[in-house]
């Protein structure tokens, strides 16, 4: 499982690619190619995730989502990929929602705030 996460990259055309040494091959991704293994504040009061693949870049609170079932994503990879939160990456995010006036979510990091109007819906 290690080769596989570390040996899938999204392509400009939309595809994945799996790599494994010299040889690679394209494969179908139905859902999210990656995970989120963790969250990281950064210095800039922003949150560094952590892959599945062993990367690690900053979030994009404009793409979190939470799907049919309530599990949280957001877009990875200059947003050519989507990742689904584990449970304990999913657990410390919640951690930092708090509650704005008229009900909407915003994602709490430091100092700043990010308006999640989207969260839900």
């Amino acid at each position: 499982m290690e080769a596989f996460n570390r040996g899938i990259s999204p392509t400009d055309d939309g595809r994945f690619k799996l790599q494994l040494g010299h040889d690679w091959c394209f494969v179908e991704v139905e859902d999210a190619a990656y995970r989120v293994l963790a969250t990281d504040p950064t210095a800039d009061d922003r949150l560094s995730i952590r892959l599945s693949d062993r990367t690690s870049e900053l979030l994009d609170p404009d793409t979190l989502r939470l799907d049919a079932d309530g599990a949280l994503t957001c877009r990875v990879k200059a947003g050519r990929a989507k990742a689904k939160f584990s449970r304990e990456a999913h657990f410390a995010l919640g951690a930092q929602l708090e509650e704005m006036p008229g009900g909407e979510l915003a994602l709490k990091v430091g100092a700043k705030r990010y308006p999640l109007p989207h969260l839900g819906k």
